[in-house]
């Protein structure tokens, strides 16, 4: 709705974890590096955790993209499950076909699959992602799948990625077992002041905009109220960039992050004193304070039907464009044709003179001829 009006190709602030807009902060370089050293190195257990929304999913995105070619590679999303559903998860994203309840043949399954990929030198990896919703049964029965391991080496990678819950989960006595496996251990933290300017910014610039769009002080509210992570900043800069569209905004000042959190209402907002923020609220031409939702949306609805009418009249325009090259070119052909009929004509002329003459002289040496025979 607002690309067009900030000079935008794409919108770039969407929640959608995407690869290609991974801003690359020293935390995420360093977990990018941890997590292919793991790799790398084939250790048995890999641990990510961090907080809602601080980029784990678009780094795995990233491992994906990278590593697809070279391993096998399977990922589990549903976690809230039992320890037997967990396993026929496993072996369905392998596509292998699980025995329905058997859990010591789905095992065994699982087992020759691992020696047989072993034997053709491929690695395999499994990333569970939401692993904080595991069970205790199920985060066992995980640890169980270390013990498939060849006299040198693992044949299975696992990737645990979760919230903060998963790694206070894993420091209990209860799975010391398990904590003791894990080779490579990093959290994901959130951005900095420095990074969420740059990390707006680099977005912005991403997707083909300008990277000032934000005021300073705008940036620093919206990091206040996010305290540094990603997915929501990605909310209240969205949020941000349909009221600025709205109002005409060619700038997006504190008033209106301001009016962005404030009609959130703390949904997405990570700071507690952002949760119920005071302040002037936004204000077009001609308006007052204390404006009233109402209005704020008919304002943003206005804005999209002028999105709409730029949308109508620059296609009416295209279609103008094109009746007139085509009425130019039908101009053109006409213009041609007209040539070539007259050249046609020209020599039609010439061949009906050519064919006269030719046509008196045959009756010329007719006439001759029948004198000669008499």
């Amino acid at each position: 709705m607002y690309e067009h009006f900030y000079g935008l190709k794409e919108k770039p602030f969407q929640l959608v974890p995407n690869p290609d807009y991974l801003y690359m902060s020293p935390a995420h370089e360093s977990a990018l590096t941890y997590l292919e050293y793991g790799l790398m190195e084939n250790v048995g257990f890999i641990l990510l955790t961090g907080e809602v929304g601080t980029g784990k999913t678009t780094l795995v995105r990233r491992i994906l993209d990278q590593y697809k070619s070279e391993k096998e590679i399977a990922v589990i999303f549903n976690t809230n499950v039992t320890v037997n559903e967990l396993i026929t998860l496993v072996l369905r994203s392998f596509e292998l076909r699980p025995e329905n309840g058997n859990k010591a043949l789905n095992l065994e399954i699982f087992h020759q699959f691992l020696i047989q990929k072993y034997a053709e030198n491929k690695q395999i990896l499994l990333i569970i992602d939401e692993a904080q919703n595991l069970s205790d049964e199920a985060l066992e029965e995980i640890r169980m799948f270390s013990n498939l391991q060849s006299d040198d080496q693992n044949l299975i990678q696992i990737m645990l990625v979760g919230q903060p819950e998963l790694k206070e989960k894993l420091q209990q006595t209860r799975h010391s077992p398990f904590a003791q496996r894990i080779a490579v251990n990093f959290f994901l933290s959130g951005l900095t002041g420095e990074q969420t300017n740059s990390y707006i910014a680099y977005r912005l610039e991403k997707a083909g905009g300008k990277p000032d769009i934000f005021s300073p002080e705008a940036i620093d509210m919206i990091y206040h109220a996010s305290c540094g992570i990603p997915r929501s900043i990605n909310l209240l800069c969205d949020t941000a960039l349909v009221y600025g569209f709205g109002y005409d905004l060619k700038s997006i000042d504190a008033d209106v992050i301001k009016q962005v959190i404030k009609d959130k209402g703390g949904i997405g907002i990570k700071n507690e004193e952002f949760k119920k923020p005071e302040g002037a609220l936004l204000k077009s031409s001609g308006e007052g304070e204390g404006e009233s939702h109402a209005g704020r949306i008919q304002n943003v609805e206005n804005a999209a039907v002028r999105s709409l009418q730029h949308q109508l009249d620059t296609l009416v325009g295209m279609i103008r464009d094109l009746q007139e090259r085509t009425g130019a070119i039908e101009a053109n052909m006409e213009g041609e044709l007209r040539d070539l009929l007259i050249q046609e004509r020209k020599r039609s002329d010439k061949l009906l003179s050519a064919y006269s003459r030719l046509r008196v002289k045959y009756n010329n040496l007719l006439k001759a001829w029948k004198s000669e025979r008499r």
